[in-house]
């Protein structure tokens, strides 16, 4: 998963301000702003199992800025399809967790036009933007969850020791709860794509987050990298699942960033086909090897993309071809959205279960109504506790998408 990079605002940095004076209160009292039912620190808790069938849908916090995604899933049907968003992303740094965008978050005016509900943002001192969006949202849907995710963890070799990962956990929940979003958020997702050899840092983390979010939800995002030494193997999952409600695992994205000259191949294949870059690169790969970590099938949720991944300069229509570099998108090389690409380069076969593309000498691949049913139907014999969107965005506006995955 690509980090997008927004300007940040005057409106991040007095937020950020706030924040820290709350973690400093936190730090100097041992007490958080907002009281909430706490598992002790010294009795690990295991979280209980999830519910099945969820629909975790990721909603980018720079989505406002491309094409006011966040009216589109209401209007669409696509809002009714989802039991949870992932909101992305706050960030970590400075030993703290800080707003990613804070014009978007809080301070973006919505007119009645572009609203969830119709209704033009007020301000109220709560704030308006994507997160008064959100509100409105849950209003709406009442049974619809939001859980603010959290990534840039450079950290992660102080995590492993229990002090810091706490001063952790009381910023993240100091910032969360804040009186006003509290209402928005139904806890937490730490993402963990990029992991090191972390030891026990990840498990230590999310134990602290536990312990500071008590009975909230907390769930992590997390690599699906099978090969040998790669993301699945560079982390103790096991452990870490004490204390988590579900894992996100990213199965897309899985080849294609570092070959720009091809060969060309699907990003997110289900399976192996023959002549396949890396047998290790596909949806079911990941999920037997992080399943084989002794992690309960239902807390894993399958991950599917609503982007593509491209190259160009590919005279070859199948997969195998040659390229001159990557396939520029409506916003950055080499990805692009699945509502462009669909009447843009349309679809011209099938591999591996997924999807690609061949136009002019660009070559994509990426999934559609089709291959996503059949992505939903394997994680469903698989035992799997739902399915994870990456990124909502994506999809087209009447949702077509959204409707495959439920």
């Amino acid at each position: 998963m690509t980090a997008h990079h927004r300007p940040r605002t005057r409106l991040r940095a007095l937020i950020a301000a706030a924040c820290t004076a709350a973690l400093g209160a936190t730090l100097l009292t041992g007490t958080t702003p907002t009281a909430s039912a706490s598992t002790s620190a010294s009795t690990p808790a295991r979280a209980s199992a999830p519910p099945q069938d969820k629909v975790v849908g990721t909603f980018t916090n720079w989505s406002h800025y491309r094409n006011n995604y966040i009216k589109d899933l209401q209007t669409s049907g696509a809002a009714e399809k989802l039991t949870h968003i992932r909101y992305y992303h706050g960030v970590v740094e400075s030993r703290g967790c800080y707003p990613g965008d804070g014009h978007a978050d809080i301070d973006m005016h919505h007119s009645a036009d572009n609203s969830v509900d119709g209704v033009a943002d007020v301000w109220d001192g709560r704030g308006w933007g994507n997160f008064n969006q959100l509100r409105k949202l849950k209003k709406l849907h009442p049974r619809l969850k939001v859980i603010w995710s959290f990534t840039d963890w450079n950290q992660q070799a102080e995590l492993g020791e229990p002090q810091e990962a706490r001063r952790y956990a009381r910023s993240c929940r100091a910032l969360v709860e804040d009186s006003r979003w509290g209402d928005v958020f139904d806890g937490i997702d730490i993402n963990w794509q990029y992991p090191h050899r972390d030891g026990d840092a990840f498990r230590t983390l999310m134990s602290a987050m536990r312990a500071e979010f008590g009975s909230d939800l907390v769930t992590a995002t997390i690599s699906g990298d099978a090969a040998p030494g790669g993301g699945i193997d560079a982390t103790d999952h096991a452990e870490a699942a004490r204390y988590v409600d579900w894992f996100n695992v990213m199965t897309y994205r899985l080849y294609g960033w570092h070959e720009s000259r091809g060969p060309t191949a699907p990003h997110a294949p289900l399976r192996a086909y023959p002549g396949i870059p890396h047998r290790h690169a596909t949806v079911d790969a990941a999920i037997r090897k992080i399943k084989d970590q002794d992690i309960p099938a239902r807390k894993l949720l399958l991950g599917i993309s609503f982007e593509g991944h491209g190259w160009t300069g590919v005279t070859q229509s199948k997969p195998g071809g040659a390229a001159t570099g990557p396939a520029q998108g409506t916003e950055q090389p080499t990805v692009d959205l699945y509502r462009a690409l669909k009447t843009r380069c349309p679809v011209t076969g099938r591999a591996g279960g997924t999807a690609y593309a061949h136009c002019g000498t660009d070559w994509w691949s990426y999934d559609t109504p089709v291959t996503i049913v059949d992505k939903v139907a394997y994680g469903k014999r698989q035992g799997l506790g739902g399915t994870f969107i990456w990124e909502l965005g994506g999809d087209t506006r009447d949702g077509e998408l959204s409707r495959a995955v439920r």
